[in-house]
């Protein structure tokens, strides 16, 4: 499973728009077949900070997933209510014996 975490910081005065268009955005992933989660975080000590965890199915869902009109439409919306680039970091899974 590819993990992929997005990091987000956002202006102030943008937090609650981000969080109802990356709310959105979550929803309709999670209906993607290649989705397997897709969380979204707030820093406790900063709001303005976001982590987006998408745990993905295949190395093609990633792909897949920014092919699709929800996800034109959240990066489109929050663009302007970035306060810096977002930057993404890819991780692999590790499974552990239960």
């Amino acid at each position: 499973m590819l993990v992929v975490h997005v990091l987000v910081e956002v202006k102030p005065e943008s937090v609650a728009d981000f969080i109802a268009a990356t709310r959105a955005n979550a929803e309709a992933s999670l209906q993607e077949p290649g989705v397997a989660r897709f969380d979204v975080v707030q820093q406790q000590d900063n709001p303005c900070r976001f982590v987006l965890v998408e745990a993905y199915r295949t190395e093609s869902a990633p792909a897949d997933h920014k092919a699709t009109p929800h996800y034109a439409t959240w990066r489109d919306t929050v663009a302007p209510m970035m306060a810096v680039p977002r930057q993404s970091v890819r991780y692999h899974s590790i499974h552990l014996p239960d």
